[in-house]
């Protein structure tokens, strides 16, 4: 019984690691299957002010700026952002065709692929 026991809580314990373990690999499922964008900031967002359902307003920054892969091929992308963004900053961009843009992160110029840190040097 004792055994039996120990084995229970053994299997359990690696369930829920593994579980833990892809749930943390797949905590932005807007990544996944996105295709890599890079672009930078070089100038204030467009000011959008909103109001919800419950009538808060609300403010967004709407950006179209010029992005290129690891490649060195371009797409204009259309995004939005919370607040106005650094000038400066290096973004990487995920987009998905059937979606768009769909989440990007701010990256250091050193973790730009060559290819699009030349085209963004202008």
């Amino acid at each position: 019984m004792k055994k039996s026991l120990i084995v229970i809580i053994t299997i359990a314990v690696i369930i829920l690691g593994l579980a833990f373990a892809v749930g943390y690999y797949f905590k932005n499922y807007n990544h996944i299957g996105a295709d890599n964008y890079y672009v930078y900031i070089d100038k204030d967002g467009q000011k959008e002010t909103s109001k919800d359902s419950t009538g808060e307003t609300f403010v967004q920054y709407k950006y179209t700026l010029m992005g290129y892969n690891k490649n060195g091929d371009s797409k204009e992308l259309a995004f939005t952002a919370q607040k106005n963004l650094r000038n400066g900053a290096y973004l990487k961009i995920y987009y998905k065709k059937d979606k768009g843009v769909t989440s990007y992160e701010e990256v250091s110029k050193n973790d730009l692929p060559e290819k699009a840190s030349a085209k963004l040097a202008k």
